[in-house]
């Protein structure tokens, strides 16, 4: 660029009203005629209205008959445009300004208010970030039929580097506990981009219920066990420890009880939804859970997951459950292992991985991955993660990994 050529001068040109095809060609063509050079160009359209900002650098002589020439072609497309100077020390640093980090903020929920909305914006502002651009992921809201409005989910692009990213890190989930919305604060960088291996929990988060517990109940032990699981996951005992006495009181249970449980597992709102736009997307999914492995290979026959790692139950000659388990526990150490090992194996980049999950043993994982995200947690894991959905099904996933119901041919429908 000719920094100190008297010549030429930079014009911010902005345009808004109603959208209509043809009108940035026609723009184009009269900027084109006069060898104007963009420098930047951006387009919001809200509700077939449109926020057209164009920056251009043009000789001096030009500007005024390009200025002219653009007034005449709003008032005969019925836009209305302005005009307005930017100075080569402005513009430099403005330039300057955009080597800032950048970042991405989503916002979810079963509806969107503007209470929600000013509450993530004054911490965003709070914490010295500039707003760029704000897309909507969801399809728009029907009001005839608010039956098919399932969720909402917008997304904040942000400039700039957080004061204390720790204390926005908790604010965001204050806000999140209080106003039943669901926040995920991202490095908008390629890893974000270039997701390629998602680890699930299975009980609780793939489906709702927790396949020991419903073992136990046929066994006659259910409230036993199910005092032991919920302390485990709430982290209060060993979770080796807890699994090997839970599993000692299933024995003697008939292990054909396996497959009437399995058939009528409660699969998780968004599952569906979510494995088929994985699939289809090329995504590696693995099963990593405290849970047993009969379980997790019923559901990765259904949903064609790619590797499942969960606990084997040990069954006699008679076909009764022993009371013991085979190989090794797959606890909250083994599943963040597990997850480095299948990258590893996929030559996925542990930036490039995410992990869900809901309990304590979900931890380390959760950690470990480039995205982890707590699902429907208990308060010690949701404290402990750095993204959580609490207000809607599991295919909020899609969201925060910046998926839009348009790219997926939907309106945000089931």
């Amino acid at each position: 660029m000719e920094h100190n050529n008297p010549k030429e001068e930079q014009i911010l040109i902005r345009i808004t009203g109603k959208d209509r095809p043809g009108l940035t060609a026609s723009v184009m063509e009269i900027l084109a005629r006069k060898d104007a050079r963009i420098l930047d160009i951006g387009q919001a359209d809200i509700h077939s209205t449109l926020s057209l900002g164009i920056l251009i650098r043009i000789s001096d002589e030009a500007s005024g008959q390009v200025m002219k020439e653009l007034l005449f072609k709003a008032t005969e497309l019925g836009v209305n445009i302005g005009f307005a100077p930017v100075t080569d020390e402005e513009y430099e640093n403005w330039v300057d300004r955009q080597g800032k980090n950048r970042f991405i903020l989503t916002l979810i929920g079963r509806t969107l208010s503007a209470r929600q909305i000013e509450a993530a914006t004054k911490v965003i502002a709070k914490q010295g970030l500039n707003i760029d651009s704000i897309r909507r992921l969801t399809g728009r809201m029907s009001i005839m039929h608010p039956e098919r409005n399932v969720r909402a989910c917008i997304e904040f692009s942000l400039r700039g580097t957080p004061t204390d990213r720790a204390a926005m890190q908790e604010e965001l989930m204050r806000i999140s506990s209080e106003m039943e919305i669901d926040f995920s604060f991202q490095k908008d960088d390629m890893y974000r981009r270039m997701r390629r291996l998602i680890c699930f929990d299975m009980d609780s988060t793939l489906i709702q219920a927790e396949c020991i517990d419903e073992l136990a109940e046929r066994a006659g032990v259910g409230a036993e066990v199910k005092a032991i699981t919920e302390s485990a996951m709430r982290g209060e005992i060993d979770f080796k420890e807890s699994f090997t006495r839970r599993v000692a009181l299933l024995k003697g249970l008939d292990a054909s009880v396996m497959e009437d449980i399995a058939q009528q597992l409660p699969i998780t709102e968004g599952v569906d939804r979510l494995m088929s736009v994985l699939k289809r997307c090329g995504y590696k999914i693995a099963i990593l859970s405290g849970g047993f492995t009969y379980f997790g290979e019923y559901l990765q026959r259904k949903y064609g997951i790619d590797y499942v790692y969960a606990n084997e139950l040990e069954i006699g000659d008679d076909g009764k459950l022993t009371g013991r388990y085979l190989g090794e526990i797959v606890d909250g150490h083994r599943k963040a292992e597990l997850l480095k090992l299948i990258a590893q194996v996929e030559k996925v980049n542990l930036a490039q991985t995410i992990a869900v999950g809901d309990g304590a043993n979900d931890l380390p994982m959760l950690g470990e991955a480039g995205l982890g995200i707590a699902f429907h947690a208990k308060p010690r894991v949701v404290a402990n993660a750095k993204q959580s959905i609490n207000t809607i099904g599991l295919d909020g996933v899609l969201y925060f990994l910046g998926f839009k119901d348009s790219y997926l041919g939907e309106q945000g429908r089931l």
